[in-house]
């Protein structure tokens, strides 16, 4: 499949996207100027460059798409046992994806406030609080968010989704956003009408016993 069919990644090539980012070097060497964004995720992948992987596409995805790839990701590691400031800051931050007026933007705030940035959840809301407007209260004068901070939310949303529980499986986790990850810059994954719940995949009576998970692999072609 060919870059054109993610349509929902800003107009920038890797090299370009990763200048200003915070990458190891071993990541940052796998750059070339041939490579498409959606390449050079898999690069990150097969080298097991996780945390460069999200650090990237955080940037490579547009913003109103990044969090809500947050917002999947950190689904995906809640849970129902989540204390209930957590996932009333992912619903905030769900909400803002789906209209993202300013009075949702106002109501994120408060969720991440309350859900702390410790979380995913709280992550994901924080940075659609961050996406645009005023990081000031109401009627002072306006203090608008960095540029990049929102995405600086998102990669803190998935990183702390991936050691949420069970770190050591962090690995198999990271390689699972990040096909959530190819799935919201096709647009499949979409929070027009009724959100899918990104549930973690059943494990079988043979997966249960080598302690390994069947997931659906990338067609990164």
């Amino acid at each position: 499949m060919s870059e054109e069919a993610l349509p929902y990644l800003v107009d920038k090539q890797p090299v370009d996207i990763c200048q200003t980012l915070e990458m190891g070097d071993s990541a940052r060497a796998l750059l070339n100027d041939e490579l498409t964004s959606r390449q050079f995720l898999k690069l990150l992948s097969d080298k097991e460059e996780y945390v460069d992987g999200v650090r990237f596409w955080s940037h490579a995805l547009q913003k109103r798409e990044a969090i809500w790839w947050a917002c999947q990701c950190a689904k995906v590691s809640m849970g129902q046992g989540a204390p209930l400031p957590e996932h009333a800051a992912l619903d905030a931050a769900e909400q803002w994806c789906a209209d993202p007026t300013e009075e949702r933007r106002r109501a994120a705030e408060q969720a991440y406030e309350a859900a702390g940035l410790g979380t995913p959840a709280g992550c994901a809301a924080a940075a659609a609080f961050w996406y645009e407007g005023s990081l000031a209260p109401p009627n002072v004068p306006v203090v608008p968010p960095a540029d990049d901070l929102s995405a600086h939310g998102v990669a803190g949303s998935v990183m702390l989704a991936a050691v949420r529980s069970e770190p050591e499986k962090a690995s198999e986790k990271y390689r699972h956003y990040f096909e959530l990850g190819v799935e919201v810059a096709k647009g499949v994954q979409r929070w027009s009408g009724p959100s899918k719940r990104a549930e973690e995949p059943v494990r079988t009576q043979d997966q249960a016993s080598t302690g390994t998970t069947k997931r659906p692999v990338i067609n990164w072609d």
